[in-house]
């Protein structure tokens, strides 16, 4: 008669163990990854709602129809950043190898006619009926995770240049001219180049070898610059004064975008002229949505919106640099050195591109700027991130009158640490 009560409070505690990882505790790092993520999202859609309403209703369409395509790219991301979060550190190592493969052969069918499709010079995007993609984005992280794992493997032999460059130079190499020579995106090459810089400073390696690798990044960047009259032209029209003929004349000047994302920055002043009162999004400015989103910003919410979107990428790099400093695992480190520098250094380059600090170099806005394959791929890589913050020890209350000390640590097993 004992029996048969057994089974049942045996799959009740089995239940109760589940509910309890799911819940368990995670670091500070977690929440502020996630929370950052999650407000740039939805922030985001806002604003690709704001900037596209009017050119949806100009072409006989609902307001809505393209932050609804935006918005399924979020709804497919955010669960996905969620389940890449309980991933293992071990199924990270494991598809390095076959993710960088499956990233590079995405990244050729650009190259099959009638399936790679050319936009603004760059040949870096497929279609397949209606949905465009550009699998470019889908590098940027495996290349992260493949140098992650490549460099970790080689943590002891990294004093030595060959072990240095090879297999790090020649495969770095090869997925970064198919970018940038053969797709002619140098502004997608450019961070592919950083998230290289950034896993080799993360992983250690001395000074003098990190030297050479950045030399031959610079060099390649001025080869790839000066070779382009297009992009010559570009780099130009940001060295331009506005009060020259060729720029004040914005309608058929070459920094025609720049002015004009200047403007609507300069329109918005403190407080902004309000949410969706934006004057440039009337057919001024080409790429309001995408790389431009940051001017229709400025100039709906003023420099008071700009400023919390700069808190929030701040807190997103605060976070990510916390799970660098407090990991053992150089895998980890050198993984989230790599997507931090991507996601954080093309924010910065894209805001100082609207206000010309930089050229135009055609990289959207991490989290707000319309396109769901960077959308798709940023939540992923955020996703990666919160599995390592997972790593780390999550702080734990001491219970009344247990022997824990005040501000005692505590991993998800549950045994504190000592410090």
């Amino acid at each position: 008669m004992v029996v048969p009560s057994a089974e049942p409070a045996r799959a009740g505690f089995a239940a109760r163990v589940s509910l309890g990882r799911v819940s368990a505790a995670v670091p500070a790092e977690f929440l502020l990854i996630a929370s950052t993520a999650l407000i740039l999202t939805g922030f985001g859609l806002v604003m690709v709602l704001s900037a596209t309403m009017a050119d949806s209703l100009a072409a006989g369409e609902g307001p809505f129809e393209t932050v609804l395509k935006q918005a399924a790219f979020a709804i497919i991301g955010i669960p996905l950043m969620f389940v890449a979060s309980r991933l293992p550190v071990a199924f990270w190592k494991k598809v390095a190898w076959p993710g960088l493969i499956l990233a590079t052969a995405f990244q050729l069918l650009v190259f099959i006619p009638g399936l790679g499709v050319a936009n603004d010079g760059n040949q870096n995007w497929i279609q397949v009926g209606g949905f465009q993609a550009q699998p470019s984005e889908f590098l940027k992280l495996s290349l992260a995770l493949w140098l992650g794992y490549v460099l970790y493997r080689k943590q002891s032999l990294l004093t030595s240049w060959k072990h240095v460059f090879i297999p790090v130079v020649p495969v770095g190499g090869l997925v970064i001219g198919l970018v940038a020579v053969g797709s002619h995106d140098l502004g997608t090459g450019l961070v592919l180049m950083a998230i290289l810089l950034g896993c080799l400073f993360f992983s250690g390696v001395r000074l003098r070898l990190f030297v050479v690798p950045l030399a031959l990044v610079v060099f390649a960047a001025v080869y790839f610059a000066v070779t382009s009259p297009n992009r010559m032209a570009r780099i130009m029209s940001s060295l331009v004064n506005f009060d020259s003929t060729s720029c004040y004349n914005a309608a058929t000047g070459d920094c025609y975008q720049a002015v004009h994302g200047v403007w609507g920055l300069a329109s918005g002043g403190i407080f902004g002229l309000g949410l969706g009162n934006s004057r440039e999004k009337y057919g001024w400015l080409p790429a309001k949505a995408n790389d431009y989103i940051f001017a229709i910003l400025g100039e709906e919410l003023g420099l008071v919106g700009c400023i919390v979107v700069l808190v929030l990428f701040t807190l997103f790099a605060i976070g990510a640099f916390h799970v660098i400093r407090k990991t053992h695992d150089p895998f980890i480190r050198i993984v989230s050195g790599g997507i931090t520098v991507w996601i954080v250094g093309q924010a910065i380059v894209n805001m100082g591109v609207v206000l010309r600090i930089f050229p135009v170099l055609g990289v959207p806005l991490p989290f707000m700027s319309q396109g769901g394959t960077s959308l798709l791929s940023v939540l992923i890589a955020c996703g990666v991130l919160l599995s390592f913050a997972r790593t780390l020890p999550a702080r734990s209350l001491a219970p009344v009158g247990g022997t824990a000390g005040r501000g005692a640590s505590a991993p998800r097993g549950g045994a504190p640490v000592a410090r």
